[in-house]
């Protein structure tokens, strides 16, 4: 068994701002949901390796009521600490709140956690 996406939610149209966070703020690429899901409105990101395997993939669904996560929430694995560090200067850059208060708190890791623009928790680690 292995982890394909994960799902997290997004007020009906939402998604302008989900784009903001997910694909300019971390760089996500954006991928085309199947026809008969599209019309359901929210979006699908990916990520993929130097060999083009995807390695992450997240979907942003609508929900309606909407009520982010605050607590469960996607954890990103970038390939350093520098990286984790311009990904989150980039999101602040955007407006973005980054939160290092657990930078050393799970052993060999450094991480920070930020908020999409919708107020869904995601951890950022390297």
């Amino acid at each position: 068994m292995r982890l394909h996406h994960v799902q997290v939610a997004c007020p009906r149209g939402g998604e302008e701002d989900a784009r903001r966070f997910y694909g300019t703020g971390l760089g996500l690429v954006e991928v085309p949901k199947p026809a008969a899901l599209s019309g359901r409105g929210g979006c699908w990101w990916r990520s993929y390796d130097a060999s083009g395997q995807v390695v992450a993939e997240l979907h942003i669904g609508v929900e309606e009521p909407f009520a982010p996560a605050l607590k469960a929430h996607p954890a990103l694995v970038l390939d350093s600490v520098a990286d984790l560090e311009d990904v989150a200067d980039r999101l602040q850059r955007l407006g973005f709140e980054v939160d290092w208060s657990e930078r050393y708190t799970f052993e060999g890791h450094q991480r920070c956690h930020t908020r999409d623009a919708h107020g869904n928790r995601v951890e950022l680690l390297a």
